[in-house]
């Protein structure tokens, strides 16, 4: 999602700051797995195990939100690619 005042990175660099200072200690015990979106510009977040879920609620907080998104616990929030195997008999 592209923001007019930020690049790519900057929105990644503040979103991953805000999480390791103000969120991380409070939620990656009890909610590994799960979604979390930040509004960098806040700081406010929402958490879901539905990342959709979890955005929509933030942007119905904030509709101008500039959002960074994760998933607790996790170095990537998705995964590109599959394996494919094959069964013989």
């Amino acid at each position: 999602m592209p923001y007019a005042n930020y690049t790519s990175k900057e929105v990644a660099s503040r979103g991953e700051a805000i999480y390791r200072r103000e969120i991380r200690d409070r939620v990656e015990s009890k909610h590994k797995g799960k979604f979390l979106v930040i509004d960098i510009e806040t700081g406010e977040y929402e958490m879901n195990a539905d990342d959709l879920i979890a955005t929509k609620r933030l942007l119905a907080k904030h509709p101008d939100a500039v959002i960074y998104g994760l998933q607790i616990g996790s170095p990537t929030a998705y995964r590109i690619g599959g394996h494919f195997s094959v069964q013989t008999q």
